[in-house]
C-alpha cells in the first residue's frame, strides 16, 4: 500500500452506535466505534495490556473498553481509565493505543494510512461527489486477490469483449483506438488519472494511436484518483464509483456505488435494484478471470508482455511506483 494516504476502508452504515466493529483493513485488525457525539473512530484492535480484541468489547461515552480488563482508550489512543488502579491513580502513559486519524463524508469512512502530521492533506473525492442532484446506492463485495489487480481490471479497456461477450461488450469492439490520458499531480500524492478510449470493430483498420485521436472536449471516460478511488462517466447524471478497500495482501473489498438523480420512490427502487443486479453480475464477470492473475500484486516489471492498450495499466503502475518510492526517499 502506498503510505501516507487517505483510504476508503468502510462505509459509514457498517460502524453503528453504541458497539465497536473489528475488521481487517491495510493488512492490520483495525477497531472502529462511534463516540458519544457519533463521530467515527479507529485504532489498532489489540489492547495494549494483555493483547485482547477491543472490538470484543463496548463503547462507553467517547471510549472503547477492553473486555478482559476493562481498559478504556479514547478517540486518539489514550488511556483514560484502568479499573484494577482506581480512579484515583494516574493512568501511565505506556498504555497508549495506536489510533488512526478519520474523516468520514459521502457516507464513507476514510482512515489516514501513515505518519501523525499537524496538517493532513483534503480526502480524495471527485467532485460530482458534492453535487447535491445526486443520490446513490451502494453493493460491497470480497475479491481475493490484492488491490491493485482490481483496480488494474477497471483501468483495461481491452477486456471488455471478451470477459463481458454478453453484457458491457457484447458490440464485439475488439479494436482499441489511444487510449489517450493525462495525470494531474496533487501535493498531497492524491494524483488524478483520466483517460479517453474508443473501442471501435476490427474492420482491418489500424487502431489509432494516442495522438491521432480526434480532439474532444468530452470528459474522460475513466478516472483514477489515489490511492483507491475509481470513476466511470457514464452521461451527465450517471456515474460508477468504486472505492477499493485493502483488506491485506491477499484481499480487497470492493464499494461499488451507482450516483444518479431519480429521486421518485418507486422509481428509484425499481432502478437501483436492477443496477444494482446488472452491477454485480458484471463485477462477477470479471472477478471470475482476475481471481487467476499471478502475481497477485501488480508492479512495473513482473514478466508480463503490456501493448499499447494497456496505456491505463502501464500509468497507474507508473505513478503508484512513483508515489511509493517518494515516500521511501522523503520518510515524514
Amino acid at each position: 500500500m502506498i503510505p501516507n494516504q487517505w483510504y476508503i476502508l468502510l462505509q459509514s452504515k457498517q460502524i453503528p452506535h453504541r458497539r465497536p466493529v473489528g475488521v481487517t483493513r491495510m493488512g492490520e485488525k483495525m477497531v472502529f466505534w462511534r463516540d458519544a457525539k457519533g463521530k467515527v473512530a479507529c485504532a489498532v484492535d489489540q489492547c495494549p495490556h494483555r493483547g485482547a480484541a477491543l472490538s470484543a468489547g463496548k463503547v462507553d461515552g467517547d471510549c472503547v473498553a477492553c473486555p478482559f480488563h476493562g481498559f478504556q482508550f479514547d478517540p486518539n489512543g489514550r488511556c483514560t481509565r484502568i479499573p484494577a488502579i482506581g480512579r484515583a491513580t494516574e493512568v501511565p502513559q505506556a498504555f497508549r493505543l495506536r489510533a488512526y486519524p478519520v474523516v468520514e463524508k459521502h457516507g464513507l469512512v476514510y482512515v489516514w494510512w501513515g505518519e501523525p502530521r499537524a496538517e493532513y492533506p483534503p480526502i480524495p473525492e471527485f467532485d460530482f461527489m458534492n453535487d447535491p442532484r445526486y443520490v446513490h446506492t451502494t453493493i460491497r463485495d470480497h475479491w481475493k486477490t490484492h488491490y491493485s489487480r482490481v483496480i488494474e481490471n477497471q483501468l483495461d479497456v481491452v477486456h471488455l469483449p471478451f470477459v463481458h461477450a454478453n453484457t458491457i461488450g457484447r458490440a464485439g469492439k475488439t479494436l482499441v483506438n489511444g487510449p489517450r490520458w493525462r495525470v494531474i499531480e496533487h501535493p498531497g500524492g492524491m494524483d488524478l488519472l483520466e483517460f479517453w478510449f474508443d473501442n471501435e470493430i476490427d474492420r482491418g483498420q489500424p487502431a489509432l494511436k494516442p495522438n491521432e485521436m480526434p480532439p474532444t472536449s468530452a470528459p474522460p471516460l475513466i478516472q483514477f484518483r489515489f490511492p483507491n478511488l475509481w470513476h466511470n462517466w457514464l452521461g451527465d447524471t450517471f456515474h460508477l464509483f468504486i472505492a477499493f478497500a485493502p483488506v491485506d495482501h491477499e484481499n480487497t473489498k470492493l464499494y461499488l456505488r451507482t450516483y444518479h438523480t431519480m429521486r421518485l420512490p418507486v422509481a428509484r427502487q425499481i432502478f437501483e435494484l436492477f443496477g444494482n443486479l446488472g452491477n454485480f453480475y458484471i463485477e462477477r464477470q470479471d472477478r471470475r478471470v482476475v481471481l487467476t492473475q499471478r502475481a497477485l500484486r501488480t508492479e512495473l516489471k513482473i514478466g508480463e508482455k503490456l501493448i499499447a492498450g494497456d496505456a491505463p495499466i502501464i500509468e497507474y503502475r507508473r505513478r503508484r511506483e512513483k508515489l511509493i518510492q517518494e515516500e521511501k526517499q522523503n520518510p515524514r
